[in-house]
Protein backbone atom coordinates (compact mmCIF):
# COMPACT_ATOMS: atom_id res chain seq x y z
CA UNK A 1 0.00 0.00 0.00
CA UNK A 2 1.44 3.35 -1.01
CA UNK A 3 1.35 5.95 1.74
CA UNK A 4 0.48 9.44 0.52
CA UNK A 5 2.35 11.98 2.61
CA UNK A 6 0.49 15.20 3.36
CA UNK A 7 2.25 18.48 2.79
CA UNK A 8 3.38 20.52 5.75
CA UNK A 9 0.93 23.24 6.62
CA UNK A 10 2.31 26.75 6.84
CA UNK A 11 2.87 27.93 10.39
CA UNK A 12 -0.18 29.98 11.41
CA UNK A 13 0.46 33.65 11.93
CA UNK A 14 -0.97 34.75 15.30
CA UNK A 15 -2.54 37.81 13.69
CA UNK A 16 -4.40 35.61 11.25
CA UNK A 17 -5.36 32.74 13.55
CA UNK A 18 -6.45 34.41 16.76
CA UNK A 19 -10.03 33.29 16.19
CA UNK A 20 -9.19 29.75 15.12
CA UNK A 21 -10.44 26.82 17.15
CA UNK A 22 -8.02 24.54 18.96
CA UNK A 23 -6.31 21.98 16.70
CA UNK A 24 -8.44 18.97 15.85
CA UNK A 25 -7.28 15.54 17.03
CA UNK A 26 -9.67 13.07 15.44
CA UNK A 27 -8.09 10.05 17.10
CA UNK A 28 -8.97 11.42 20.55
CA UNK A 29 -12.66 11.98 19.81
CA UNK A 30 -15.49 9.51 20.24
CA UNK A 31 -18.21 9.38 17.61
CA UNK A 32 -20.59 11.67 19.50
CA UNK A 33 -17.87 14.28 20.05
CA UNK A 34 -16.88 14.24 16.39
CA UNK A 35 -20.47 14.65 15.26
CA UNK A 36 -21.01 17.50 17.72
CA UNK A 37 -17.95 19.35 16.41
CA UNK A 38 -18.90 18.61 12.82
CA UNK A 39 -22.41 19.98 13.28
CA UNK A 40 -21.28 23.15 15.04
CA UNK A 41 -21.19 26.54 13.35
CA UNK A 42 -17.43 26.57 12.76
CA UNK A 43 -15.26 26.28 9.64
CA UNK A 44 -13.66 23.04 10.76
CA UNK A 45 -14.03 20.14 10.96
CA UNK A 46 -15.96 20.04 7.72
CA UNK A 47 -16.16 18.03 4.53
CA UNK A 48 -12.44 17.45 4.38
CA UNK A 49 -12.36 15.79 7.78
CA UNK A 50 -15.41 13.74 6.80
CA UNK A 51 -13.63 12.49 3.68
CA UNK A 52 -10.67 11.38 5.77
CA UNK A 53 -12.80 9.75 8.46
CA UNK A 54 -14.79 7.93 5.77
CA UNK A 55 -11.56 6.56 4.34
CA UNK A 56 -10.38 5.52 7.80
CA UNK A 57 -13.74 3.81 8.43
CA UNK A 58 -13.43 1.92 5.15
CA UNK A 59 -9.98 0.69 6.16
CA UNK A 60 -11.18 -0.37 9.60
CA UNK A 61 -14.07 -2.35 8.12
CA UNK A 62 -11.74 -4.04 5.65
CA UNK A 63 -9.46 -4.88 8.57
CA UNK A 64 -12.39 -6.53 10.36
CA UNK A 65 -12.80 -8.78 7.33
CA UNK A 66 -9.10 -9.60 7.50
CA UNK A 67 -9.37 -10.33 11.24
CA UNK A 68 -12.07 -12.91 10.54
CA UNK A 69 -9.89 -14.45 7.83
CA UNK A 70 -6.69 -14.83 9.85
CA UNK A 71 -6.32 -18.33 11.26
CA UNK A 72 -8.91 -19.89 8.94
CA UNK A 73 -7.78 -23.32 7.77
CA UNK A 74 -9.33 -22.91 4.34
CA UNK A 75 -7.33 -19.70 3.88
CA UNK A 76 -4.02 -21.14 5.10
CA UNK A 77 -2.25 -20.32 1.83
CA UNK A 78 -3.10 -16.61 2.25
CA UNK A 79 -2.10 -16.01 5.87
CA UNK A 80 1.07 -14.09 5.04
CA UNK A 81 -0.78 -11.80 2.65
CA UNK A 82 -3.53 -11.28 5.21
CA UNK A 83 -1.06 -10.36 7.95
CA UNK A 84 0.57 -7.82 5.62
CA UNK A 85 -2.84 -6.43 4.75
CA UNK A 86 -3.76 -6.08 8.42
CA UNK A 87 -0.63 -4.03 9.12
CA UNK A 88 -1.14 -1.90 6.01
CA UNK A 89 -4.76 -1.17 6.89
CA UNK A 90 -3.78 -0.07 10.38
CA UNK A 91 -1.25 2.34 8.87
CA UNK A 92 -3.90 3.61 6.52
CA UNK A 93 -6.30 4.36 9.38
CA UNK A 94 -3.63 6.39 11.16
CA UNK A 95 -2.68 8.19 7.96
CA UNK A 96 -6.28 9.17 7.25
CA UNK A 97 -6.91 10.46 10.76
CA UNK A 98 -3.76 12.55 10.48
CA UNK A 99 -4.88 13.92 7.14
CA UNK A 100 -8.24 14.78 8.66
CA UNK A 101 -6.49 16.82 11.34
CA UNK A 102 -4.35 18.52 8.70
CA UNK A 103 -7.36 19.33 6.56
CA UNK A 104 -9.13 20.99 9.47
CA UNK A 105 -6.03 23.03 10.34
CA UNK A 106 -5.39 24.03 6.72
CA UNK A 107 -8.94 25.17 6.09
CA UNK A 108 -9.13 27.03 9.40
CA UNK A 109 -6.01 28.98 8.48
CA UNK A 110 -7.31 29.83 5.00
CA UNK A 111 -10.59 30.93 6.52
CA UNK A 112 -8.80 33.20 9.02
CA UNK A 113 -6.56 34.73 6.37
CA UNK A 114 -9.48 35.39 4.03
CA UNK A 115 -11.17 37.43 6.75
CA UNK A 116 -8.30 39.91 6.67
CA UNK A 117 -8.45 42.91 4.30
CA UNK A 118 -7.19 42.06 0.81
CA UNK A 119 -4.26 44.44 1.22
CA UNK A 120 -3.22 43.15 4.64
CA UNK A 121 0.49 42.16 4.56
CA UNK A 122 -0.16 38.94 6.49
CA UNK A 123 -2.85 37.86 4.04
CA UNK A 124 -0.68 38.69 1.04
CA UNK A 125 2.31 36.83 2.47
CA UNK A 126 0.63 33.73 3.89
CA UNK A 127 -2.50 33.03 1.85
CA UNK A 128 -0.81 31.38 -1.19
CA UNK A 129 0.96 28.81 0.99
CA UNK A 130 -2.19 28.25 3.06
CA UNK A 131 -4.25 27.66 -0.09
CA UNK A 132 -1.63 25.24 -1.39
CA UNK A 133 -1.79 23.26 1.86
CA UNK A 134 -5.61 23.23 1.77
CA UNK A 135 -5.43 21.72 -1.72
CA UNK A 136 -2.64 19.24 -1.01
CA UNK A 137 -4.46 17.45 1.80
CA UNK A 138 -7.61 16.40 -0.12
CA UNK A 139 -5.42 15.37 -3.04
CA UNK A 140 -3.60 13.05 -0.64
CA UNK A 141 -6.91 11.71 0.71
CA UNK A 142 -8.19 11.06 -2.82
CA UNK A 143 -5.05 9.20 -3.81
CA UNK A 144 -4.97 7.21 -0.59
CA UNK A 145 -8.62 6.13 -0.95
CA UNK A 146 -7.82 4.84 -4.43
CA UNK A 147 -4.86 2.99 -2.96
CA UNK A 148 -7.17 1.48 -0.34
CA UNK A 149 -9.52 0.26 -3.05
CA UNK A 150 -6.61 -1.53 -4.72
CA UNK A 151 -5.90 -3.23 -1.40
CA UNK A 152 -9.54 -4.23 -0.98
CA UNK A 153 -9.48 -5.67 -4.50
CA UNK A 154 -6.64 -7.96 -3.50
CA UNK A 155 -8.59 -9.08 -0.43
CA UNK A 156 -11.74 -10.11 -2.25
CA UNK A 157 -10.47 -13.55 -3.35
CA UNK A 158 -8.59 -14.42 -0.14
CA UNK A 159 -10.88 -13.45 2.73
CA UNK A 160 -13.75 -15.05 4.62
CA UNK A 161 -16.65 -15.40 2.21
CA UNK A 162 -19.16 -14.89 5.03
CA UNK A 163 -18.02 -11.26 5.29
CA UNK A 164 -18.39 -10.38 1.62
CA UNK A 165 -21.02 -7.77 2.40
CA UNK A 166 -18.64 -6.05 4.83
CA UNK A 167 -15.87 -6.01 2.24
CA UNK A 168 -18.26 -4.55 -0.32
CA UNK A 169 -19.33 -1.87 2.14
CA UNK A 170 -15.66 -1.07 2.78
CA UNK A 171 -15.25 -0.52 -0.96
CA UNK A 172 -18.35 1.69 -1.11
CA UNK A 173 -17.00 3.78 1.76
CA UNK A 174 -13.54 4.03 0.19
CA UNK A 175 -15.09 5.35 -3.01
CA UNK A 176 -17.22 7.76 -0.97
CA UNK A 177 -14.06 9.02 0.71
CA UNK A 178 -12.44 9.48 -2.69
CA UNK A 179 -15.43 11.34 -4.11
CA UNK A 180 -15.69 13.52 -1.00
CA UNK A 181 -12.01 14.37 -1.29
CA UNK A 182 -12.49 15.21 -4.97
CA UNK A 183 -15.07 17.82 -4.05
CA UNK A 184 -12.53 19.41 -1.72
CA UNK A 185 -9.90 19.37 -4.45
CA UNK A 186 -12.40 21.05 -6.76
CA UNK A 187 -13.41 23.76 -4.31
CA UNK A 188 -9.81 24.56 -3.36
CA UNK A 189 -8.63 25.10 -6.92
CA UNK A 190 -8.42 28.83 -7.66
CA UNK A 191 -7.31 31.06 -10.50
CA UNK A 192 -3.99 31.34 -8.69
CA UNK A 193 -3.39 27.58 -8.48
CA UNK A 194 -0.37 26.47 -10.54
CA UNK A 195 -1.17 23.58 -12.92
CA UNK A 196 -4.87 23.76 -12.03
CA UNK A 197 -6.03 21.95 -15.19
CA UNK A 198 -3.48 19.20 -14.67
CA UNK A 199 -4.52 18.75 -11.06
CA UNK A 200 -8.19 18.53 -11.99
CA UNK A 201 -7.50 15.99 -14.73
CA UNK A 202 -5.50 13.89 -12.30
CA UNK A 203 -8.29 14.07 -9.73
CA UNK A 204 -10.96 13.07 -12.25
CA UNK A 205 -8.85 10.13 -13.39
CA UNK A 206 -8.48 8.96 -9.80
CA UNK A 207 -12.21 9.36 -9.25
CA UNK A 208 -12.98 7.22 -12.29
CA UNK A 209 -10.46 4.64 -11.12
CA UNK A 210 -12.12 4.52 -7.69
CA UNK A 211 -15.55 3.99 -9.22
CA UNK A 212 -14.29 1.18 -11.44
CA UNK A 213 -12.57 -0.64 -8.60
CA UNK A 214 -15.58 -0.27 -6.30
CA UNK A 215 -17.79 -1.76 -9.00
CA UNK A 216 -15.47 -4.72 -9.52
CA UNK A 217 -15.28 -5.40 -5.78
CA UNK A 218 -19.06 -5.31 -5.40
CA UNK A 219 -19.47 -7.68 -8.35
CA UNK A 220 -16.86 -10.02 -6.87
CA UNK A 221 -18.57 -9.96 -3.50
CA UNK A 222 -21.94 -10.85 -5.02
CA UNK A 223 -20.67 -14.24 -6.17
Amino acid sequence: MVEFKPSVNPKPNPAASSDQAAPLHLASLNVAQFLAQLGAKSPSPGGGAVAAVTGATAAALARMVVSYSLGKKNLADHQSALQNADAALQRFEALMLGLGDEDAAAYALVNALQKLPETDPTRLADLPAAEAAALAVPRAVLGACCDLLRSIESLAPITNRHLRSDLAIAAVLAEAGAKSAWWNVRVNLTDRTPRADEIMTEALDLLADAAGRRKWIEERCER
